[in-house]
């Protein structure tokens, strides 16, 4: 008979108080990577430099508090000032979200609390705030802090000149006048079904798109996004705990389904009649990005048609709404967007920079204010991962990224063409960001040795300060090796962690920890982001990753194989570098293989133990896309097209299709309000494996699509690794 083993939610919630028994060693290393999030808290977040490069401002929590506080940190005198802290604010008073906030910030991941972001003034006077929904302006001089009217204030920043505040309430867009305090709107005919300002839902979770106006460079007007959601589907989401609260609404788009409808519009500081911009939407309708912020340069946009494989980039008159064509690429498969907002204009509007995919790899250019090509700044082999920054008075321009696809690092080029320079060294993981005049940058690094830290360096890559840091230590480097395959027509970017305790010619059961889905590679050169794997190695595994096609940073036809069906390469590829592994590393057993994996992970290891039940003995799925037809449209349409026109692609990449293959044992745990990956996927797919006479466990948790709360995530993995104790750590 098949057996459904339900796990009440209420086991994951379980506390972690006084009364509780002590935690042995290996529990309570996990308990403090839960309570420290993997030793992140007490570290800088989200620094900016003043223009001058003077002063670096960021938020800080404690090392087992994620209440975000506000400092300014002096870099020639190494002096640190706390500015503004919530309590000051709320006092006793907890911090409430508004349904629109919370929304916003499962589409960022954001999980802290207190101040999650500021926004400073080009000056570098002033700083806003956000708390409870009420908008806060810090003067660093005094500290005095200006309560601004309003509420539920979502998206608020200056105008360039810093007289005024943008932020959208109730779906319409209001401009705040620091010199009077008062409110006016900007926009009008919010409704259900029609906002103003923000971001829609594929902007903020798929294009990394947050923003829905931006103020022009002079701070007299506003261009902004209205979304017209009407004939988008209607989905409801119920707190089963709370089953006397009604549910709450959510517009989602699922693949094959209705968009909402986008359009950009200008408006004048004042308010006043909006000029329409004006590009073919029905054609084009996403509007990917939209760049505004250079004095001389023009008003652009990027608008992409439906399944992504055209785009066209667009300069804008804002007083006519005409638009004029600076240059159009297209891709048989797909267009991807670089993260990293592009155009980026420079001084005077002259140029700009443009990222393409359209030789076979990223690259840099350099495009006049017409959209020609001027010339290529990154050569073919160098692997572009962001723009940092453009700074044409020295000629320079900085990026990220390297030679090494499992490394990333901060490099210069001349913008007038010729060989870079790689500014950081150390093997990990690099990232930067620069004051305005260009001449300081915030470096951040996490490296394969253990150590991470903030500092600021000049334009050179000499250490100018250290940022402090609160944070704690972990008591344990990872032991992971950073590796490649060998053997075989593909190689493949592998990591490998081994227990501590580790004994020369024992073989050890396998953890294969997956995503495998485009845009994310997993094996990177940070020991930081091991710290699970170990804790997981350490009870009697080997925990491997491994970077197959579909990943970026290795080309376009790589990155591009897995276009109308997510599984079978990835499947494919996925069993080859264990077996390519395997044959390296007699210590690892492939006859005892699991598989773990959350989102895209889940459904490949939902897929995993369903198809190759030869290689794979058992697998977790978190949040797994089981069916794509109820996944996004901007997501799901980029590699399958539209339901319609490509059922076939539909049948072979949903899991359900092989529900009735599943012959393994397998765990699914999925958040029962995930926004995201809707609880539906798996309850469609414990449906079909119960019809079939599939025996499966299923663990819901009360949770979005990711779960932040220590407890919970202590309660998880210990339920996980029990899980595959029973299933691995025995050839019976």
């Amino acid at each position: 008979m098949p057996r459904l083993i339900l796990l009440a939610a209420i086991l994951a919630v379980a506390r972690l108080g006084a009364t509780e028994p002590a935690l042995d060693l290996n529990l309570q290393f996990f308990r403090d990577l839960a309570e420290t999030r993997n030793y992140t808290l007490g570290q800088p977040v989200g620094a900016q430099l003043t223009a001058d490069g003077r002063t670096v401002l960021f938020l800080r929590g404690g090392p087992r508090d994620p209440v975000l506080r506000l400092y300014e940190f002096d870099v020639a005198t190494g002096t640190e000032r706390e500015l503004l802290t919530p309590a000051r604010l709320l006092g006793s008073t907890e911090e409430e979200l508004s349904i629109e906030e919370k929304a916003r910030r499962e589409r960022a991941r954001v999980s802290l609390k207190g101040f999650t972001r500021f926004d400073l003034s080009e000056d570098g006077r002033r700083l806003l705030v956000t708390l409870s929904g009420r908008l806060y302006v810090v003067n660093r001089d005094d500290l005095a802090v200006t309560a601004l009217p309003g509420r539920n204030w979502i998206d608020p920043r200056f105008s360039p000149d810093g007289t005024a505040v943008a932020a959208v309430s109730g779906g319409e867009l209001h401009v705040i006048e620091l010199a009077t305090n008062t409110v006016q709107a900007v926009t009008t005919g919010a409704s259900d079904a029609i906002t103003h300002g923000v971001a829609e839902f594929v902007a903020q979770e798929e294009m990394d798109r947050t923003r829905g106006y931006w103020w022009s460079p002079d701070s007299q007007w506003l261009a902004y996004q209205r979304n017209d959601e009407s004939a988008v589907e209607i989905r409801y989401m119920a707190d089963a705990f709370h089953p006397e609260q009604p549910p709450v609404k959510f517009r989602y788009p699922r693949a094959g389904t209705a968009n909402v409808a986008v359009q950009l519009g200008v408006v004048a500081r004042a308010g006043g009649t909006t000029r329409w911009i004006a590009w073919d939407a029905a054609q084009y309708p996403y509007l990917a990005r939209v760049a505004w912020s250079e004095p001389g340069a023009p008003l652009c946009l990027l608008v992409q048609n439906r399944i992504q494989q055209e785009q066209i980039l667009f300069a804008a008159d804002p007083a006519t709404g005409v638009t004029r064509e600076l240059l159009r690429e297209g891709d048989p498969a797909w267009l991807d967007l670089d993260r990293k907002h592009m155009p980026l204009w420079l001084a005077g509007g002259r140029e700009f920079i443009w990222t393409s995919e359209s030789r076979g790899t990223w690259q840099v250019e350099l495009r006049a204010a017409g959209g020609e090509l001027v010339r290529v700044l990154t050569p073919p082999e160098f692997i572009y991962k962001g723009v940092i920054h453009a700074y044409d008075s020295a000629g320079s321009l900085y990026v990220s990224g390297g030679t090494d696809p499992r490394e990333t690092h901060v490099w210069r080029f001349p913008l007038a063409g010729g060989p870079g320079f790689a500014l950081t060294r150390e093997r990990g993981m690099h990232g930067a960001t620069m004051a305005r005049n260009g001449t300081v940058m915030i470096h951040t690094y996490s490296l394969l040795d253990g150590r991470t830290g903030s500092e600021v360096l000049d334009a050179n890559g000499r250490r100018l300060a250290t940022l402090p840091s609160r944070a704690e230590i972990p008591t344990q480097v990872p032991r992971v090796e950073v590796t490649r395959t060998s053997g075989g027509p593909r190689q493949f970017n592998a990591s490998i962690v081994r227990p501590r305790d580790f004994a020369s010619g024992r073989k050890y059961p396998v953890i294969l920890d997956v995503y495998a889905g485009p845009h994310i590679t997993v094996v990177s050169s940070s020991a930081r982001s091991y710290l699970t794997s170990q804790w997981i190695a350490d009870q009697g595994y080997i925990v491997v990753r491994l970077d197959g096609r579909g990943t970026p940073y290795r080309g376009r036809e790589w990155q591009r194989a897995v276009r109308g069906n997510l599984i079978d390469i990835a499947l494919e590829d996925q069993v080859a570098g264990l077996e390519a592994l395997g044959a390296m590393y007699p210590e690892l057993d492939l006859g005892r293989v699991g598989v773990t994996g959350w989102s895209f992970g889940g459904y490949f290891a939902a897929m995993a133990v369903a198809r190759r039940p030869d290689f794979f003995r058992a697998g977790m799925a978190g949040a797994p896309v089981a069916t794509w037809e109820n996944y996004d449209t901007y997501y799901t349409e980029r590699y399958l097209g539209l339901p319609q026109d490509n059922p076939e692609a539909y049948r072979v990449s949903n899991v359900v299709t092989y529900a009735d293959q599943l012959t393994r044992p397998l765990l699914l745990i999925h958040g029962m309000t995930d926004d995201n990956v809707y609880y539906q996927h798996t309850l469609q797919l414990a449906d079909a494996y119960f019809r079939a006479g599939r025996t499966y466990e299923l663990l819901p948790q009360l949770a979005t699509h990711m779960t932040s709360d220590p407890r919970m995530k202590l309660r998880q993995q210990q339920r996980i690794m029990e899980f595959f104790n029973r299933h691995l750590q025995d050839r019976n």
